[in-house]
């Protein structure tokens, strides 16, 4: 597989040292380390959200440092996806309209309301809330609200989907519905890149990061680990080895 994602030397205001690492397309890869370690910042630089002081950063074949703030932001709602602990949903809204914000902003009229709305529902339904879409976000439990956060991250059909602590604000079992829509969604083809302090949700991953002091201090594969308790296990003891 060809690198979807390519870091070059990233570095920004001391917190990230000079990382490079690379992501290819349809790798599910999690980011893991102590709190202070550089790993949300790292997420905002690779994603073009906030821009790193050195280094570079190709998406797809296109250098994002580089580019303008608007050309980032045109960049990010057209090839990119964003999954984040906050959920960031309007609350005057329903569901599906939340779910039809990013479609609604890249087209801007481009493509009738109903067909953006038959992908948002298609998309509801493979989530399992299609019938949800008229709640209001308050009138839906957690791990609804997030997996239609996924939806909407969907809307554009991203190159790479970003997930920033997912299931942090969730309970167990809604954190495993919802890991359970990544998994899915990868396994579909989607590339993601996610930021964790879970390692449960970790080793549902292809590839872990380890980052400490701003830089990558270790990578693990779970992948080859036969059986679910058997990868939870071999990632503990390996980020028990790391200093976790």
């Amino acid at each position: 597989m060809a690198e979807l994602l390519t870091v070059k030397k990233l570095s920004k205001n001391g917190i990230l040292k000079e990382i490079s690492f690379g992501v290819k397309a349809g790798e599910m890869v999690a980011i893991m380390g102590p709190s202070g370690s550089g790993k949300s910042t790292l997420l905002y630089q690779v994603s073009g959200m906030d821009r790193a002081d050195s280094g570079e950063v190709w998406m797809d074949g296109t250098e994002i440092c580089g580019l303008s703030e608007d050309d980032r932001a045109r960049l990010r709602l057209s090839q990119m996806g964003f999954v984040f602990q906050q959920m960031n949903m309007l609350k005057n809204l329903n569901l599906l309209d939340n779910i039809l914000l990013p479609a609604s902003h890249l087209n801007k009229g481009k493509t009738p309301r109903k067909e953006l709305e038959r992908r948002a529902r298609m998309l509801m339904g493979k989530m399992g809330i299609e019938a949800l879409a008229e709640r209001r976000i308050t009138e839906v439990s957690g791990g609804q609200l997030q997996r239609a956060c996924i939806c909407r991250s969907m809307m554009n059909q991203p190159k790479i989907l970003f997930a920033d602590e997912p299931t942090g604000a969730l309970n167990q079992s809604a954190a495993q519905e919802v890991m359970a829509e990544f998994t899915r969604l990868n396994q579909e083809g989607t590339t993601i890149l996610m930021v964790t302090h879970d390692s449960k949700v970790a080793a549902r991953c292809g590839r872990i990061l380890y980052l400490l002091d701003g830089c990558i201090k270790g990578e693990f594969s779970p992948a080859g680990v036969v059986g679910e308790k058997e990868r939870e296990a071999a990632v503990s003891q390996w980020l028990a080895g790391m200093g976790w």
